[in-house]
């Protein structure tokens, strides 16, 4: 535990910027779970990217209506690794408890862009994760998956994309089913 049993919240956040102290700062968060929440909200807009891509990390697994928006707007973060982490935890749906994933009017756009255009590779791969939760419902999703399957300068994007791409593994594997 590292002593955190009487450190505030707002601390603990600030040690996820601190490679020596993160990991166990992190697991105490977790575990603190809806009473840290308005200091991982707060830990979002800390100079230090290292402790915004933690507090993506955690609203992955916290994540609630009120902390959804500041979690969007982090997927144009300055930093690769903090957009890595958003996109993550806006497109994973199995870190979450009860708590649905945000729609396609909500996050579509900014996964749409990133897909196309971030200079990151791995914010691609990603992008083209979240994009992918919407391709069964929206043909701008085809569209751009089948465009980065094709043009993506990076292999992995282009792999990945062609899961979620028409035909693909994931597209047959999440298609849904026809009524019987």
């Amino acid at each position: 535990m590292l002593g955190f049993v009487r450190t505030d919240n707002e601390a603990l956040v600030s040690c996820l910027g601190d490679p020596q102290r993160a990991v166990a700062a992190y697991r105490e968060l977790l575990l603190r779970r809806d009473d840290a929440l308005g200091a991982i909200r707060a830990g979002l807009s800390d100079g230090n990217a290292a402790v915004r891509e933690g507090c993506c990390r955690l609203l992955d697994h916290l994540v609630d209506t009120e902390s959804m928006g500041r979690l969007i707007a982090m997927a144009d973060d300055p930093d690769a690794d903090v957009r890595i982490a958003a996109f993550h935890a806006l497109a994973c749906d199995r870190c979450k408890g009860d708590t649905c994933a945000p729609g396609a009017e909500r996050v579509i756009e900014p996964a749409l862009r990133h897909l196309a255009a971030d200079p990151d590779p791995r914010v691609r791969v990603r992008a083209a994760e979240l994009v992918g939760k919407f391709v069964h419902t929206e043909a701008r999703a085809v569209a751009a998956l089948e465009a980065a399957r094709a043009d993506d300068p990076s292999p992995a994007v282009r792999k990945k994309a062609g899961w979620y791409a028409p035909g693909g593994s994931i597209h047959r594997r999440t298609a849904p089913r026809p009524p019987r």
